[in-house]
């Protein structure tokens, strides 16, 4: 199994951070604007590009969420996103984690770029108030 992984300093409280993280309306903030869903279930999508299912296995206010993904490209099903927060004085540290990859294909490796383009989308959300969500954010699919 492979990983992806990243750590983001942000500046806001870890309650802040976490409500991004854990409500359809925060999530639509920073990762898709097409995102629905509750507190059990979030549907996020990319227009016809691409859409995920994601069932929230944990929710710990100010310390974690985790989804697991239950629809989707085939090699995100069965995998686990995983945000750990940690207060740092006026700084909350984000470590993210998307677990359960059964190989590192090319298409790993363009996911964990645009997770690390999504955590600044989150940083820049709750630092500035103006995050960069799809089909707002970085387009990273084209580059050579």
């Amino acid at each position: 199994m492979v990983d992806i992984r990243h750590r983001i300093g942000i500046e806001a409280p870890a309650e802040q951070v976490y409500r991004a993280l854990a409500t359809p309306e925060g999530v639509a903030g920073w990762w898709s604007t097409d995102t629905t869903g509750d507190a059990r279930e979030l549907q996020v999508r990319f227009g016809d590009a691409a859409g995920f299912d994601l069932a929230v296995a944990r929710a710990l206010p100010r310390e974690q969420v985790q989804w697991e993904v239950t629809a989707g490209p085939a090699e995100w099903l069965g995998t686990t996103i995983a945000f750990d927060l940690r207060a740092d004085g006026e700084v909350t540290i984000v470590l993210f984690t998307h677990s359960g990859w059964r190989q590192p294909t090319e298409y790993l490796h363009e996911c964990s770029t645009q997770w690390a383009v999504f955590l600044l989308s989150l940083k820049s959300l709750l630092e500035t108030g103006a995050g960069q969500p799809w089909p707002h954010g970085v387009d990273i699919h084209n580059l050579p």
